[in-house]
């Protein structure tokens, strides 16, 4: 890897660790938004904002991609759309770190999707991950021998962030990463509005509720989509979801220093297995091989 190549990693990496920062930061917010108007309409909001920003910067990279990029874009689009559609209204039936960890388990999801989809050979140690996080899972989220709806509604969410990670993986190059970002959010703009039908979204109901949604939608919206489709066309799948297990590690942070969670053990304990399994699936079976995928394919 060129010194260019390796400057251009890091600051990926530094972009993914702040999107990831932003993203914990709006679970306690969006918990208190949904407690005060709709799920459909919080998010048809924040992404329409979004879209119209987005559009408005990169009317011109739209018109220059091709008819395959955009059928890319739409289905990447589509995915996380219906994926912020599921995991808001779980969080409205749960609290917002449980969900912050949950929505982590994204990161074991992709592996597993990639063996699946890409024809992957699965690590045996992988096998262990799952355990491990289906045990955390158990921790954070049991409440007698039943599983939440709101847990259910976020892992199948994460499964969903799971196959964008892969598909962004795979489609996202350099040369059209804002074009694709902007894909993408009009898409998610387009399924938050249809889940308003058939009265249309509400808008927020005060001026602090408006100050939240303009923050998701600028920062951890459309800044949040460019940076890590960018970031992704610059780094391995690897070293990109290592970087992404501190999302719920952020969520929970933010949850218990301003929002209204306790810290309590089970949180730590089941938290810290979820976040081992994340680092198995991810750092362990590929450590060796990871360097060279680095240097030889760090624009998958």
């Amino acid at each position: 890897m060129s010194a260019t190549d390796k400057r251009t990693a890091a600051l990926a990496t530094f972009g993914l660790i702040s999107v990831t920062a932003i993203w914990g930061s709006t679970f306690f917010l969006i918990k208190d938004l949904v407690a005060r108007m709709a799920v459909a309409d919080f998010l048809a909001v924040r992404f329409v904002i979004a879209a119209l920003v987005m559009i408005a910067l990169f009317h011109r990279h739209l018109l220059r991609l091709g008819r395959r990029e955009w059928l890319q874009g739409i289905a990447l689009g589509a995915m996380y759309g219906i994926a912020q559609l599921l995991q808001t209204s779980g969080l409205e039936h749960t609290s917002a770190s449980i969900s912050g960890f949950v929505t982590g388990m994204y990161v074991v999801f992709t592996p597993l999707l990639g063996t699946v989809l890409l024809r992957q050979r699965l690590p045996s140690i992988t096998w262990i991950a799952v355990l491990l996080s289906v045990g955390g899972l158990g921790l954070l989220a049991l409440h007698g021998f039943s599983i939440g709806y709101g847990v259910w509604l976020t892992l199948i969410s994460a499964l969903l962030y799971g196959l964008h990670i892969v598909g962004l993986g795979a489609w996202s190059r350099p040369g059209n990463a804002f074009a694709l970002s902007a894909v993408q959010m009009l898409v998610i703009a387009l399924i938050c509005l249809l889940a308003t039908l058939p009265s249309g979204p509400s808008l927020p109901p005060d001026g602090g509720a408006w100050l939240a949604v303009i923050y998701m939608a600028l920062a951890a919206g459309a800044g949040a989509m460019l940076v890590q489709t960018w970031a992704q066309a610059h780094l391995s799948p690897t070293r990109a979801a290592i970087v992404m297990t501190m999302e719920p590690v952020f969520a929970a942070g933010f949850a218990v220093t301003f929002g209204n969670d306790a810290l309590t053990w089970r949180m730590v304990v089941g938290g810290t297995l979820v976040l081992a399994a994340m680092y198995l699936v991810e750092l362990v079976p590929r450590g060796g091989a990871a360097v060279q995928a680095e240097g030889l394919h760090h624009e998958v």
